[in-house]
This record gives C-alpha cells, sequence and structure tokens, in this order.
C-alpha cells in the first residue's frame, strides 16, 4: 500500500509548549489559549487561517463529550474539522497522522494540534473513573502498581541492570536542566546513586522511575508543504509514517504482560518510511516510566528482546551521542501534562528538528522517531502502541 506521506506533501510549520506546573490554577481552556498564542507569534498565523482542530482527551474535562468543539469556540476557531483522541500518552502523535489525512482528503487546510490538561489542578479524590471503579477495587493504585508488576514479570525473563535504567534517569535529567518549560520540581541534578537509593513505589519501582502529574500544553501547526512555501515558511519538518495498534493479542486471555503492540509497530513505521534503524538520528519515546522506555527499546528492535540494558549501558544516548533519547528530559524529568503528555516527547523532536534546542542541540537533527502508548488493562500492558517518523525538511 502506497504511504502518502512519503512525498512529503504534510508539514508541520509551527510549534509551542507551555511551562508544566504542579497545580497552576490555570484550566484546561487557558493553557490552550498560551498555545494559540505562541503559536500566531511563532507563525503569524491568525484564527481564521485555521480550519481544523485536533485534541486530546484530558483528565481535567474528563466528562465533557464536546470538548473538541468547546475548545476550538475558546479558542476563536471556525471549524471544517475536528477530532478528539481517546488514546492516552498516544493522541498527540496519532493526531498529528489524522491531521495529515484530514488535510490530504480535501476536509481542512489547517490544523491546530492542541493538547492540554489541567490534569493536577483541576483532580479530586471523589471524581468516578475506570480507575476508582474497575481498578483500585482490585487493589491496583494507578500506574505505578501496573508498572510495578509489569517490571517484575520482565525480571522474571530477562536480565535487568538497574544501572541501565539509572543512566537513562541521570541523561534525561541532565537535558532537563537546559529545558526552561519542566516543572521546578525538577530543576536540580541527579547521580546515579540518587536514582539506586530513591525509595521504592511499587517494587521493584522506584520514584525516580516514575513520572509525576502536572498541568500543561503543547500544540503544533500542520498544513500543506504548498502553502507552507506560499507563507514564506522555511523551516519545517515532514512526518512521513505512522503505524499505530491498540488492543495488541486482545483474544489471548493469559496474555504475556511484557509484550506489547510496538512488536507490530515498530516493523510496520519502518516499513511505511522505507527506512532502517540506523536511519534515525534521535529517538523521543513516551516515558511514564523508564521499564516502558526500555521495553520499546526492545520491542521496536533497536536491539533484542532482554537486551535494553545492555543496550542503554553501551550506547551514547547523550544529545550528541550516537542516539539522543528524551532530549528535554523526557516526562519523568519534565513533569507529566496530564494526557497532554504524549506531546512532550513530540514537541521536543521537532524543536530539535527546527535547531531550537538551546543547550542540548542534537547535531544534524534530520529524522526523529517518536512514540506514545496510552491507556493500561489489568493483567495487560498499556493498549495503544503508536510510532511516528518525522524528517526536517531538506
Amino acid at each position: 500500500m502506497k504511504n502518502p506521506l512519503l512525498d512529503r506533501e504534510i508539514a508541520i510549520i509551527g510549534y509551542a509548549e507551555t511551562k508544566i506546573a504542579r497545580r497552576s490554577g490555570k484550566t484546561a481552556y487557558e493553557l490552550a489559549g498560551d498555545i494559540m498564542d505562541q503559536i500566531a507569534e511563532r507563525t503569524g498565523v491568525i484564527p481564521a487561517d485555521i480550519d481544523g482542530l485536533a485534541t486530546v482527551q484530558t483528565h481535567s474535562e474528563a466528562a465533557n463529550p464536546f470538548w473538541a468543539p468547546f475548545l476550538g469556540d475558546h479558542l476563536g476557531l471556525q471549524l471544517s474539522w475536528t477530532q478528539t483522541s481517546g488514546n492516552g500518552g498516544a493522541s498527540p502523535a496519532g493526531n498529528v497522522a489524522r491531521a495529515a489525512a484530514a488535510i490530504q482528503a480535501g476536509l481542512c487546510e489547517m490544523v491546530l494540534c492542541c493538547n492540554a490538561d489541567a490534569a493536577n489542578t483541576r483532580q479530586r479524590s471523589d471524581q468516578r473513573s475506570y480507575r476508582t471503579d474497575f481498578v483500585e477495587p482490585v487493589g491496583l493504585q494507578g500506574p505505578p502498581s501496573y508498572f510495578g508488576f509489569i517490571m517484575r514479570r520482565y525480571m522474571e525473563k530477562h536480565d535487568l541492570n538497574f544501572d541501565a535504567l539509572g543512566k537513562l534517569a541521570v541523561e534525561q535529567r541532565k537535558g532537563a536542566l537546559t529545558n526552561p518549560n519542566i516543572c521546578e520540581t525538577f530543576n536540580k541534578p541527579i547521580t546515579l546513586d540518587d536514582y539506586l537509593t530513591s525509595r521504592m513505589v511499587a517494587a521493584p519501582l522506584r520514584l525516580l522511575d516514575a513520572v509525576m502529574r502536572c498541568d500543561g500544553a503543547n500544540g503544533l501547526l500542520i498544513t500543506t508543504t504548498e502553502r507552507a512555501r506560499n507563507m514564506g515558511i522555511t523551516k519545517m519538518v515532514h512526518p512521513i509514517a505512522f503505524a499505530e495498534l491498540t488492543n495488541f493479542d486482545v483474544h489471548n486471555q493469559t496474555p504475556d504482560v511484557t509484550e506489547t503492540g510496538f512488536s507490530v509497530v515498530g516493523p510496520s513505521v519502518f516499513e511505511k518510511a522505507g527506512m532502517t534503524h540506523g536511519d534515525i538520528r534521535m529517538a523521543h519515546l513516551y516515558d511514564d516510566f523508564h521499564i516502558a522506555t526500555m521495553m520499546q527499546l526492545e520491542q521496536i528492535g533497536f536491539c533484542d528482546r532482554g537486551g535494553g540494558s545492555d543496550f542503554l549501558l553501551n550506547t551514547d544516548i547523550s544529545p550528541t551521542g550516537t542516539l539522543p533519547i528524551n532530549t528535554g528530559g523526557g516526562q519523568i524529568s519534565s513533569g507529566q501534562p496530564g494526557l497532554a503528555g504524549g506531546g512532550v516527547q513530540l514537541i521536543e523532536a521537532v524543536r530539535q528538528m527546527f535547531g531550537e534546542a538551546h543547550g542540548r542541540q542534537v547535531p544534524d537533527p534530520s529524522t526523529a522517531l517518536v512514540s506514545g502508548i496510552g491507556c493500561i488493562n489489568y493483567v495487560r500492558n498499556w493498549s495503544v502502541s503508536a510510532g511516528l517518523i518525522l524528517e526536517r525538511s531538506a
């Protein structure tokens, strides 16, 4: 099947990100307004130019079935096409592909992909959700419990060297310290010893293995390459391949919780791009937990199953290394802006490709792999796996 993205007719022409904060006091609407302002300032685009809106379902607006129309109204957008994605952390990367498809289908001409969540400010202990109804009654107290369980199973199958996860934690924190948008909680360096001695949260998962939920927003502006050139845009990034899988191995009632859809998504996205792993200059991998990053490296195919520890220990993952990973700190060292969290890696990839990652700039950031994961079910791994390959315009 022909991959229409390979024609490079679709371009990301602008990006924006708010500072990530704990209890910012802002609503998701206000955070999204900050994104609209930044996009307008960077590109010269006004609301009347935008006729498409792709967004993510949020924690803070979880009960709002009309989120995209209401958000568009708040931003002053008259829209021909909208999309609200409920795939959790896979939604921002997925919305890039959905926006590209909508433009190519003639449904709209310019799309704002806007991800905003005030999860930390608006979170209420009495709020009903799938977690309170179906998860907590069986003893799993949120994602750390899930990933502690998955991590334990991984250790039954493979050797896990905690020094490798510690290296990932330390390197991501170094990148975070050059990123002005990180939550102030992470504004200090850490050492390998800090990681190894951090308290257990859900053994064997440590505090410094885990993400912290915050408030924040991020966004991209997408249109055709032809229109971008007519606007005088010189910096642009092309999405050239996307693959996504939901409910991997769903018919298996006793699944291996260490297996995910990336075993399918990884080969698929590289085939669509006509690339190999060696063609990827940097990887921006969804990191709610460090073990998730390691498992993605294995299942996407950067190394063999069980080889994640050795790969991390033997690879320079710094911005000037052979495979830079999560150069801006990832979510673990920036903060997770709720269900907008998948946009953290996506925005950093685009920022790098625009040559604007000051203090951590990757030399020749020509290509990037961005991943997203979303949702998680009892006795299964994450439900949605998404991979997006980006290429800088020549």
